[in-house]
């Protein structure tokens, strides 16, 4: 090509297509290439191997090739093959590269004549190849043979769409000269793909199989059936040379021998043959690589910008070099800091917008979840009156008591602060579970080093673990220290002078939650399931239009509601439950129940924490004890049932402050005890756990498939790399073949209705732009100019206003006169006319009078 980088295209296209496919990712680069189609036995496989000069294809019955073959041809000294899923190998046996493609085709296919669309990558160097990139893809087949999908014929063309459909791609279509060219598959498909005709090129085989007395000449001459890029002839051996291993060097000796002594072809022999088909391939994809740069070289910058950050901390890179391991372990370990600390305080740069996690968690364990474990600890009305009044006897023993007696007031509610230990457990357990979660997420970057990541997990996991001991053990003294003093002289407490009475004057109700809520249960006909604004305050649930709240659709008081579980509808994602009332009461319209809908089940959760606050507890299913009457004796006596009632009020006031106590202590003991302790410890002292520990250079061991991804990704890099250099230095002068112009291709949209001879075929009338039609019937010799056929013959160069009128009809009368002059030239007349001389206009032009 007169250049070394259109030379070198090829290879550095080849080393593209390999660095992308040992990464694993599909090469969006689409990379130029030829793909080789054609129908079952149409010769592609021989094709191939007369490039190569060696057997090295699978032979056989049925579909052979069943997964595409990427063959790079690389010129070279030495003759070996190597494929890409085992680079470390040299195959100098081609029998054993053709074991090894049938090893590999059964490998994803299975043995039973499935496809796959998973390709093979083979290269082979040879000093008998030019550089080229062929992909041979399965042959169009039409009837399923073996356990074959009855879909076969659907698969294959879908598959070979994929390949030939880029337009960086060259097709080659192969089809056999003993078939009618027009019912070609290769030639339809590549129509459907490539309208134009601008990357297809045609290749027939077998034309020594063709009947006695028949050629293909008109074929390979482009007159039949034409196409932009013309055909190339090709004979590859026969089924008996194959079976008898005649050598391929031989067998181009022969075709190049029937092609110079085959009466129709002798003409074009130096454009027929492998030889040629191999060279017009090399130029035309060196071609077409080169009228690709441009995109090629934008795609290439874009790769490398979005490799540029992967590849920073490889490109220095020497994996046994002490001092980068000492660098990279801390570096690791204040990174997996930084990043618990992000998560924990919530500052991080990465904020995930799909989920709450991290610190956002555990905010909402502390001020949602844990809240809603306490007032789940619902009194049981029935049961703490028959407790009180059993104390009150108890401490009376055989007297009656006069007054109130505080002993069974302070018994009362030791017993119900006891009951706080369990919530108080439980949210110390979320908040472990979300510190380790967090902890193996932070831990995910240290996946290049598996040793590394198991030991930092292992080390703070297990710090976590004790301080969960220590901080229970904080948590069950707070709850001791509230047994043991009762304060009776705290200022929210309501005392025993305004126990009888602790209402309080009405103020605003609180709202305690505002949002949107699907009513699920409403029928079709009355609308059906419909999407409002819900708000939740102390004493009623209300619920509008959209959240302006302007327009007030309902309003439901809390009075004797109840909340309880709905199990999720069959065609339903959303997450139901109930709210309804005890007194067997409609509670909207004509509904028992109003079923209410939400996305998720932590909303769910969410809202019944709320309603709770609000004081609609859930259903309790319980069973009435049969001699309630018997239990309740004790309420016939008025004195003992004002006492009841006084430490009744006198216990809800004194739980109240103590839930509201142990609320705020809660998050503060764990965080100072936990969290902080955690994050310190991350900071300050696990670096040296981990010297501790193991060995440095068995911690910063890299994984193997780290390893490998390191590799690819400089290899690609480098790739990119050289290809931008190569590309830059690749002269705008080359020379390259120019796209033929279009040709008459009307021919592949009938072939449904007509199939034309292969033998003989008028040429088409119709011709390539710029060049002048054949005129027709004897001349006295070559017009100086094109002569236009027809009625405009006498006109063929508008009339010079300010020249004579008959002068000027006769020169344009004139076949042999020269061009209108400018006026103040002379005209020049031909030689042996003489001046003034009228001549006989032309049989075609209508006789003129002379003036």
């Amino acid at each position: 090509m007169g250049n070394r980088g259109m030379e070198e295209l090829i290879p550095l296209v080849n080393k593209l297509q390999d660095a992308f496919s040992s990464i694993g990712q599909s090469c969006h680069l689409d990379l130029p290439q030829i793909a080789v189609v054609g129908g079952q036995s149409a010769g592609k496989s021989s094709v191939l191997e007369n490039f190569v000069g060696r057997d090295f294809l699978p032979r056989g019955s049925g579909i052979v090739t069943r997964r595409p073959l990427i063959l790079q041809l690389i010129f070279s000294k030495t003759e070996y093959a190597e494929f890409l899923h085992c680079k470390s190998k040299k195959f100098t046996d081609f029998d054993e590269v053709r074991q090894e493609i049938e090893a590999e085709t059964d490998r994803v296919t299975g043995t039973n004549k499935g496809i796959s669309p998973v390709p093979i990558n083979l290269r082979v160097y040879s000093p008998h190849v030019l550089n080229l990139t062929l992909i041979d893809l399965p042959g169009i087949t039409k009837v399923p043979v073996g356990d074959q999908p009855p879909d076969i014929e659907y698969q294959i063309k879908d598959m070979i769409q994929q390949f030939i459909s880029r337009e960086s791609s060259l097709i080659l279509a192969v089809t056999p000269a003993n078939m009618d060219l027009a019912n070609s598959d290769a030639l339809k498909l590549a129509k459907e793909v490539d309208p134009q005709g601008l990357r297809t090129i045609g290749v027939i085989t077998k034309l020594d199989l063709m009947d006695e007395g028949t050629d293909a000449r008109d074929i390979l001459e482009n007159k039949l059936l034409p196409l932009r890029r013309g055909y190339i002839g090709v004979v590859n051996r026969s089924q008996k040379d194959i079976e008898g291993k005649k050598d391929i060097r031989a067998a181009l000796a022969a075709e190049r021998k029937f092609f110079l002594s085959h009466p129709a072809y002798r003409h074009m022999a130096d454009r027929m043959g492998t030889p040629h088909l191999q060279k017009t391939l090399n130029q035309q994809l060196t071609n077409h690589i080169r009228e690709s740069l441009p995109t090629l070289r934008s795609k290439l910058q874009s790769q490398l910008l979005s490799l540029e950050k992967e590849v920073e901390e490889y490109k220095n890179f020497r994996p046994d070099d002490p001092t980068r391991k000492t660098k990279a372990l801390l570096q690791m370990v204040q990174q997996f800091g930084v990043d618990f600390e992000k998560r924990i305080e919530g500052s991080g740069d990465q904020v995930d917008t799909l989920e709450l996690s991290g610190g956002a968690r555990i905010n909402r364990i502390f001020h949602e979840r844990f809240p809603f474990e306490l007032v789940k600890m619902e009194f049981d009305e029935k049961d703490l009156r028959r407790e009180i009044s059993y104390a009150i006897k108890n401490i009376h023993g055989v007297r009656t008591g006069l007054f109130t007696p505080d002993l069974a007031f302070e018994a009362i509610v030791k017993k119900q602060v006891v009951k706080l230990k369990e919530p108080c457990l439980k949210c110390v357990d979320l908040v472990i579970q979300e510190l380790i979660s967090t902890v193996r997420q932070c831990t995910s970057k240290l996946g290049s080093y598996p040793r590394l990541r198991e030991e930092t997990e292992r080390i703070v996991t297990t710090y976590i673990r004790e301080r969960e001991g220590r901080t229970k053990d904080q948590i069950l003294l707070l709850i001791d220290i509230e047994q043991s003093y009762i304060n009776t002289n705290h200022e929210d407490f309501i005392g025993f002078a305004k126990a009888p009475s602790p209402a309080k004057p009405r103020a605003p109700p609180q709202v305690i939650r505002r949002g949107w809520l699907t009513i699920n249960n409403i029928s079709l006909m009355k609308g059906g399931s419909k999407e409002y604004w819900f708000v939740l305050t102390a004493e009623s649930l209300s619920w509008y239009k959209d959240e302006e709240e302007k327009e007030k659709k309902y309003m439901l008081p809390l009075d004797n509601l109840k909340i309880r579980d709905v199990e999720k509808g069959f065609m339903s994602n959303k997450h139901v439950f109930a709210i309804f009332n005890t007194e067997q009461r409609n509670v909207y319209k004509d509904l028992r129940q109003i079923e209410l809908a939400c996305d998720s089940q932590e909303d769910v959760d969410s809202w019944k924490a709320s309603f709770l606050r609000a004081g609609v507890y859930p259903e309790k299913d319980q069973a009435e004890n049969e001699d309630g009457a018997q239990e309740n004796t004790f309420s016939m006596d008025p004195q003992l049932e004002r006492q009841v009632e006084t430490i009744r009020n006198l216990v809800d006031s004194y739980v109240a402050i103590i839930n509201k106590s142990i609320r705020d202590l809660m998050p503060k003991t764990i965080m100072h005890l936990m969290i902080n302790n955690t994050k310190a410890f991350i900071h300050h002292e696990l670096l040296a756990y981990l010297y501790s520990s193991a060995d440095q250079s068995s911690l910063m061991e890299e994984s193997a498939d780290q390893a490998q991804r390191r590799d690819d990704m400089l290899r690609m890099y480098h790739a990119l790399k050289e290809a931008l250099n190569i590309i830059g230095d690749i002269s705008t002068s080359t020379v390259s073949t120019p796209v033929p112009p279009p040709v008459d291709d009307t021919w592949l949209q009938n072939t449904s209705s007509h199939s034309p001879t292969p033998q003989r075929r008028p040429v088409s009338s119709v011709h390539p732009p710029g060049r002048p039609p054949a005129v027709r019937g004897p001349t006295p010799g070559p017009p100086l100019i094109p002569v236009p056929v027809g009625p405009a013959a006498s006109f063929s160069a508008p009339p010079i206003p300010s020249r004579p009128g008959p002068q000027s009809v006769f020169a344009n009368n004139d076949p042999f006169s020269a061009p209108p002059q400018i006026p103040s030239r002379p005209a020049r007349i031909p030689p042996g006319i003489p001046p003034g001389v009228p001549r006989r206009p032309p049989p075609s032009a209508p006789a003129r009078p002379f003036f």
